[in-house]
């Protein structure tokens, strides 16, 4: 008997310039040529998981806009050692933002962060600073100021850094994919192949292997500072959009090859 998979994503979620359910819908169609597979929104996952070996979490769209119902289904997956993938244990976007403000206080290289108005000086000194909720995510409740104020510890404050481009590192498990990078700044989601350098390969892995899971996908989003060094914007390790349309087919075929092993790996471990 095939192993069961229940697949969590929300397919009417509107993602600024991402369509969720298309990738979701070609993932889905991959993973049932070895897995017996159903679909739910996040908000039912609670109350269906116990009849599945996994339940694989993918585009389900910011907790933030189902904060409690998420932490109910957190908090009954750990108590019946419900097979979550991601796995629980991701100490980067899954528990919050905090990250930044550690990895900033602990001298990795990171976009400088802090949590607090009156640690402001502690950060760059810059005409502008992004102000955003801790528990955010998707650019929810993003404003930029040159005064940043909001709650103590329930905000992030960063430097807003003139960047030459974005990029992302895709992994499976602990092996980059593919990578792709935003050669315009204002347009975030208009992607193209990534070839990077040792030096970028192991700053991604830098990072990946700080969070230490030892299955699942993550997505380290950097940018490329005025200095010319990366700098870590997030690392994604709840539900990271892989833009899996832009792939040449051969990549997004061993994504979906790394993907099923990674997979069955989590399931026999």
């Amino acid at each position: 008997m095939s192993p069961r998979l229940l697949y969590v994503t929300d397919l009417a979620y509107p993602a600024q310039g991402r369509r969720y359910c298309d990738e979701d819908i070609f993932l889905t169609a991959r993973l049932r040529e070895e897995f017996a597979l159903a679909l739910c929104h996040p908000r039912d996952a609670a109350a269906l998981m116990d009849g599945y070996d996994a339940v694989v979490v993918r585009n389900s769209g910011p907790v933030l806009h189902y904060q409690e119902v998420y932490d109910d289904f957190r908090t009954r997956a750990l108590e019946r050692g419900t097979r979550v993938y991601n796995p629980l244990t991701g100490r980067a976007d899954q528990a919050g933002k905090q990250y930044l403000v550690d990895l900033t206080a602990a001298g990795l290289p990171v976009i400088p962060t802090v949590d607090r108005a009156e640690d402001v000086h502690l950060l760059p000194a810059a005409p502008q600073y992004a102000v955003k909720p801790k528990q955010g995510a998707d650019s929810v409740g993003l404003v930029f100021t040159a005064e940043p104020s909001g709650p103590a510890g329930e905000i992030l404050i960063q430097p807003r850094i003139d960047f030459s481009y974005e990029v992302s590192f895709y992994f499976v498990d602990r092996d980059l994919q593919y990578a792709l990078y935003a050669p315009d700044p204002a347009r975030r989601w208009v992607l193209e192949p990534y070839a990077p350098t040792p030096a970028d390969l192991a700053f991604a892995r830098r990072f990946v292997d700080w969070n230490g899971l030892d299955h699942g996908i993550q997505r380290v989003d950097a940018c490329r500072a005025p200095s010319g060094e990366l700098l870590l914007v997030e690392l994604e390790d709840l539900n990271p959009y892989l833009s899996l349309d832009l792939l040449p087919d051969h990549t997004r075929g061993s994504f979906v090859a790394a993907l099923k092993n990674s997979l069955h790996a989590f399931l026999g471990a």
